[in-house]
């Protein structure tokens, strides 16, 4: 389970803190009211009920008692063997109650009662009387709930926009992940928060300096390579023909392929702006493919023509092509070269059906010089740039690399949403 967004978190803080502030104060107000209750309080109004009951008289004078209900917001009740007044609603307590002594009251009918008892035997109750009908406004039990949602909404309101630079560097990290160094993040803030997009800024402005340094330095050797790997190349032809002479130019073939490699590699890490794009017919491009490389064409009839760099997709499917022959000569049948819709997007790849390759290795395929086992040596052909390239011409096309076991065989695919022609 994903775990809840940090504003949501700190919404929830702020919640809690403030819950726990007010049961705090509560519970503090309360001491303090019980402690002056005890103190001060219910000595002076234990005082005035007596003076109450000495004024209703003993034995009780029910009409003083209904003169104190129609002056005071009081309820009196008497219950005796003389008197008998306000008790015509329900039974008498000594037939519900046991006697609970000087407080509270045994019926149950005031919200807060205090009982008092005369010389002859009579039972004076005091509680306040009932609220008026309607002196408490219709919602206002709603009024809390709906200030404390606009609070949580305000305060959530507040804390996404304290926030808001985490959307911002959340997105340019990402971009600097892919190599997009063009977008700084440029968080318009002076907290901390702006600072700190400021530092990964100046980071990522560090780090594309070095990189830039680093490929114009490895594009600088290899097209100085080449010109004695030609001159190596010819002079190897004027050796006699034999064994030697076609191991020299079998290696001098290899490096010169590798430079080649490499400084294609090093072009389309520009991304789009390496490519040339032109209308292409890709059904006719992956037939023509298919043919060349001997394997079994499926493409979708429905797929028209889109904007594309065609030679970078002919590398493409010829490095797929070769990286199959290498590792699949042997497989029962040839291997399957297709195009196909996947959703909104388009599938170019091959599938071969050799041995595959080990499920922990399949992530690190197309990284540059890597080879998953014994068996993917040097020896067998290739350096490991092959798949390194596919990958370098999906990016560039603003697609993917796809690659995973097909049991049996490997399937590598190119998905991209190409520009319709």
């Amino acid at each position: 389970m994903a775990p809840l967004p940090i504003r949501w978190r700190l919404v929830g803080l702020f919640l809690a803190l403030a819950l726990a502030s007010t049961a705090v104060f509560l519970g503090g107000l309360q001491r303090a009211a019980v402690a002056g209750w005890q103190t001060w309080a219910q000595p002076l109004l234990g005082d005035y009920v007596d003076r109450l009951a000495a004024e209703i008289g003993s034995p009780p004078d029910p009409a003083r008692a209904a003169a104190l209900q129609a002056r005071l917001p009081l309820r009196v009740r008497i219950d005796g063997p003389v008197v008998r007044f306000g008790a015509d609603r329900r039974p008498r307590a000594a037939d519900r109650n046991a006697d609970r002594g000087d407080d509270g009251d045994p019926h149950g009918d005031t919200p807060f009662a205090l009982v008092r008892r005369t010389a002859d035997g009579h039972r004076i109750t005091f509680g306040l009387a009932a609220p008026p009908a309607g002196w408490r406004p219709r919602g206002s039990g709603w009024l809390p709930l709906i200030v404390l949602l606009a609070g949580t909404g305000a305060a959530y309101a507040l804390v996404r926009r304290w926030l808001a630079p985490l959307d911002l560097i959340g997105a340019g990290a990402e971009r600097y992940g892919r190599g997009e160094f063009d977008r700084p993040i440029a968080a318009a803030r002076d907290d901390e928060l702006g600072r700190l997009a400021r530092r990964i800024d100046a980071m990522a402005a560090s780090l594309h300096g070095m990189l830039q340094a680093q490929r114009t330095q490895l594009l600088a050797i290899s097209h100085e390579l080449r010109s004695p790997l030609t001159r190596a190349r010819l002079n190897a032809e004027l050796l006699p023909d034999g064994a030697p002479k076609d191991a020299v130019i079998r290696d001098l073939t290899e490096m010169r392929d590798l430079v080649g490699d490499l400084l294609e590699g090093e072009r389309l890490a520009a991304g789009a702006s390496a490519l040339a794009p032109e209308t292409v017919d890709l059904r006719a491009l992956a037939a023509e493919a298919a043919a060349a490389a001997g394997a079994t064409p499926e493409v979708d009839a429905s797929i028209g023509p889109v904007r594309a760099d065609p030679a970078r997709l002919r590398l493409l499917l010829r490095n797929l092509s070769a990286n199959a022959r290498r590792h699949a000569a042997d497989a029962p049948r040839p291997p399957v070269l297709f195009l196909r819709r996947a959703g909104g997007a388009l599938e170019l790849g091959l599938r071969d059906f050799g041995p595959g390759v080990p499920p922990d290795a399949l992530p690190r395929l197309a990284e540059p010089f890597y080879r998953p086992d014994g068996a993917r040596t040097r020896t067998s052909g290739g350096v490991g740039l092959g798949l390194h390239l596919c990958r370098r011409v999906a990016q560039a096309h603003g697609g993917a690399l796809q690659i995973r076991n097909a049991a049996p065989g490997l399937e590598v695919a190119m998905r991209w949403a190409p520009q319709a022609a």
